[in-house]
């Protein structure tokens, strides 16, 4: 499992918050990738130090948004479809094309 790293502010406003923006900060830079698991609800709430209900919200926003699956059994993983930002222009310099789907 990959060192997560995530600072909280508590004097910052809503820890759920923060959390998500986390994990969605790591996923768009990569440092986590589809398919990395992710530490339980439990787990995650003990380090950092928080409810379980604080991560439990972070984690079903980031399913919400398409970031995160959770499945019984198989515990909670960054979704196929996360990607790091990739919002540079394509390789070989062509301007990105409205509409187009890129070719795997």
């Amino acid at each position: 499992m990959t060192d997560l790293h995530l600072p909280l502010d508590r004097s910052a406003g809503r820890l759920a918050a923060q959390i998500a923006a986390g994990f969605r900060a790591a996923v768009r830079s990569g440092r986590l990738t589809a398919g990395t698991r992710l530490p339980s609800s439990r787990d995650l709430a003990r380090d950092l130090d928080v409810s379980r209900g604080v991560v439990v919200t972070a984690y079903e926003q980031l399913t919400a948004e398409g970031f995160l699956i959770a499945r019984r059994g198989d515990g909670t993983r960054v979704a196929p479809l996360a990607r790091p930002d990739t919002s540079a222009a394509p390789p070989d310099g062509a301007p990105p094309r409205h509409g187009a789907t890129p070719r795997p």
